[in-house]
């Protein structure tokens, strides 16, 4: 399978507002997408996938006690191949037999991979040949979505693991509020180590503004920045765990830079240079890859400092743009398809300068502490996405960056 390198460029910035007694808040981002791109597309490296609309996974309510079963909801996107509905009856009816099951599908998948680079082209020529090659490559992308399915049912089991529901599709009306979901913020601070829990807290923080705390009031907010906001937290998400996993293995092992322990200012760089904290904004505009890809997650100034975040500053820019990447395409079809069941796809247009007209997009009315349980899901999400692929890679390879 061909790697992609994806770039997260979604500085994200709140604008919260009052009219009439109702708060409002407003997203801005710096989004410039083709025509042919899907509202919450990310950037490929080697080009764009589009994502196409799906519908909600809806299943049978069991006997069992499980909650996710006796909601009858288990996650937002349906998986359509035949081994995708396969895990999906194993998730709901014997969730303890994914792992088997997944083994077996991962097996035969590349069986069939290995199968299809070994078999000889005819040396026919002409429309003999155009058929063989669009068989291949019909054959090709069946086992692409079979691959992804297989991702996203391990990352729906880590959910159901920690006990923790996904967010059902969200269908708004004139009238109700859509956060009618449980918090669970305990549960989702608990899947991730303190240090990165400090940089979600960032995260949020730069989202939400001064409304981090505030659990009780609801506003109307654009049911498509939300969802852009959702898939940059489920990238911001893959990306600090990816950061994470390192910091936490020099940290076992002691070798952790003696700043970090210390959580001074000073960062000594890849390169043995000295820089102070605050001025490694201005070295990373150099890189507005990078820098946009970071800015939400708390490097900007004016947020808290932190280990990891001190941690990640001492990267020169090679390692931090090599670390601020996606290494799948599956992984990004993924997050995009994932989001798409969620907010649903919007009627919108594009602009001749490849920004989106958003006069048609919808508002939705939620509550601050419903959209900092969307971001917290969305983060975990992410982290999620990198364990499982990391696991899948281990037994079949699909990455090759």
């Amino acid at each position: 399978m061909e790697a992609a390198a994806t770039v997260l460029r979604l500085p994200l910035r709140p604008s919260i507002s009052g009219s009439n007694g109702k708060n409002s808040i407003r997203f801005t981002t710096n989004f410039r997408l083709s025509k042919s791109t899907s509202p919450y597309n990310v950037k490929l490296g080697v080009g764009r996938w589009s994502s196409r609309s799906m519908k909600s996974l809806v299943v049978r309510a069991s006997k069992s006690s499980n909650s996710f079963e006796s909601t009858g909801h288990i996650a937002p996107l349906q998986l359509e191949s035949p081994v995708g509905q396969f895990l999906s009856q194993i998730l709901v009816s014997h969730p303890h037999l994914v792992p088997a099951a997944v083994e077996q599908q991962l097996e035969q998948l590349q069986t069939d991979s290995e199968a299809g680079k070994q078999k000889e082209e005819p040396s026919a020529t002409g429309t003999d040949l155009v058929l063989y090659r669009r068989i291949a490559e019909v054959k090709a992308n069946e086992r692409r979505k079979v691959l992804e399915e297989i991702l996203y049912t391990l990352v729906v089991q880590k959910f159901m693991d920690a006990n923790i529901s996904l967010i059902p599709s969200i269908s708004p009306s004139s009238a109700d509020r859509v956060d009618m979901w449980p918090s669970l913020d305990g549960k989702l601070e608990d899947v991730h180590s303190p240090e990165a829990y400090e940089m979600i807290q960032n995260h949020l923080a730069l989202i939400l503004g001064n409304r981090l705390e505030d659990s009780t009031s609801v506003a109307q907010i654009s049911k498509l920045r939300v969802g852009q906001v959702y898939a940059a937290s489920v990238m911001f998400g893959y990306f600090l765990k990816r950061i994470d996993q390192r910091f936490q293995l020099e940290k076992a092992m002691k070798i952790l830079p003696e700043h970090i322990d210390g959580n001074e200012n000073d960062v000594i760089m890849e390169d043995g240079t000295t820089h102070m904290a605050s001025n490694h904004q201005d070295e990373a505009q150099l890189h507005p890859e990078v820098s946009s890809s970071w800015a939400a997650g708390g490097f900007d100034q004016g947020t808290t400092s932190s280990r990891l975040k001190s941690y990640v500053m001492a990267f020169d820019a090679e390692t931090l743009a090599r670390y601020a990447t996606i290494r799948s395409k599956e992984a990004v079809s993924i997050i995009e398809k994932h989001t798409e069941a969620l907010f649903g796809k919007p009627e919108i247009t594009m602009t001749p300068q490849g920004t989106i007209d958003s006069s048609k997009d919808e508002l939705i009315k939620i509550g601050f502490g419903g959209l900092r349980r969307l971001v917290l899901e969305a983060v975990t999400f992410g982290s999620y996405l990198w364990d499982v692929e990391t696991y899948v890679e281990s037994r079949h390879r699909f990455v090759l960056n």
